[in-house]
This record gives structure tokens, C-alpha cells and sequence, in this order.
């Protein structure tokens, strides 16, 4: 079982590149983003708790992510082959709880792959996005307050993960192509 983060700011790639991924490695992509916006679109009682954190930019509380990400792994059966984690874990606490849901289960993470990308560029691409797919969560105002969130509470996980031997820095600019390739390098050598 081989099981990946993907790691970045909101519109470093994690997305693209997760699909790139996931054809490559055969892995069960588990995107919280996508998870709890088809729980908000679906007016669940979980979707309207996530909708009043999520149109603040605000990040959902740490225990309310990890009962989803458990419920995700235990009823999806391709997930025991493999996961990539799309926008988890966003704490610490998140990572630390991460860990003790792949031990229980037999497994472990085996590398995070982190986008880092200008905030610059993260605003272009985001306000793009915004025009391009309607998502009301791309305007300036909410990104804005997404990349502080980002910067305060989920960046410090980059540290973390140097520390566990699991981080792989990949530059996020160029093209999707490119970055792949360069997360397939990274992957192949950490794997060593």
C-alpha cells in the first residue's frame, strides 16, 4: 500500500497534478474539498457546517475532517491499495491524527508532495479559476483570507513532514507536464 499527500496553497496544483498522480500510481484519491462540497450542494447537515466555515475561508474543525477522512477510507474498498490525500492534512494535529488512522489500518504515509508556489501567482490562478468554474469561493476577498489561514495554520506542516523524512519540495510554476515529471523524480527517489 503506498499512500501520498499532496501538499500546497489553494491553487498550487494540488488538483492537476492528484489526476496526473493518481493514473500514474493507481492511487484512491480522497480530495476533502471535493468531499465536502458535494455534502454543501447536497444541503447535508455536514454541508451546512462545513458551508459556514468554508465561506469565511475558514478552515473546518480539525475532528469533524478526521470522522470524514474515516469514513471515506472505511467505505471506499480501492482505498486499502493506496490513497492520495488531496487538502488533508491542514494542522498538525490533522497530521498527527492522520498517522494513527493509517496505523490502525496497517500502513503508514509514505511521502508528502509539496507545491510551493508564489502568492502572487496563487491569486492570479485563483481569481482565473473563480471566472472559469463559478466557484464562489474564488474571489479575492476569500483567497486572500484563504492563503493567511494557509500561511498561518497549515504551512507550519511543511516542517513537520522535513522532520519525519517525508517531505518532497517540488516548485509548483511551469508546466503541468514539467512539475509532473518532477514530482515522479522526487517520488522515485524518496522510494530508495
Amino acid at each position: 500500500m503506498f499512500n501520498l499527500v499532496i501538499f500546497g496553497a489553494p491553487g498550487s496544483g494540488k488538483g492537476t497534478q492528484s489526476e496526473f498522480i493518481i493514473k500514474e500510481y493507481g492511487l484512491f484519491h480522497i480530495s476533502t474539498g471535493e468531499v465536502l462540497r458535494d455534502h454543501i450542494a447536497r444541503g447535508t447537515e455536514l454541508g451546512k457546517i462545513a458551508d459556514s466555515f468554508i465561506s469565511k475561508g475558514q478552515l473546518i474543525p480539525d475532528e469533524l475532517m478526521i470522522d470524514i477522512l474515516c469514513d471515506v477510507l472505511d467505505s471506499n474498498p480501492a482505498a486499502a491499495d493506496g490513497v492520495i490525500f488531496d487538502g488533508f492534512p491542514r494542522t498538525i494535529h490533522q497530521a498527527k491524527a492522520l498517522k494513527e488512522v493509517l496505523e490502525k489500518r496497517g500502513t503508514q504515509l509514505n511521502a508528502v508532495i509539496g507545491l510551493e508556489v508564489e502568492d502572487e501567482e496563487l491569486i492570479d490562478r485563483l481569481i482565473k479559476r473563480g471566472k472559469e468554474s463559478g466557484r464562489s469561493d474564488d474571489n479575492l476577498e476569500t483567497i486572500q483570507q484563504r492563503l493567511k489561514v494557509y500561511h498561518s495554520q497549515t504551512s507550519p506542516l511543511r516542517d513537520y513532514y522535513i522532520e519525519e523524512g517525508k517531505y518532497l519540495s517540488i516548485k509548483g510554476s511551469g508546466s503541468v507536464t514539467e512539475i509532473f515529471e518532477t514530482i515522479k523524480a522526487a517520488i522515485a527517489h524518496s522510494q530508495r
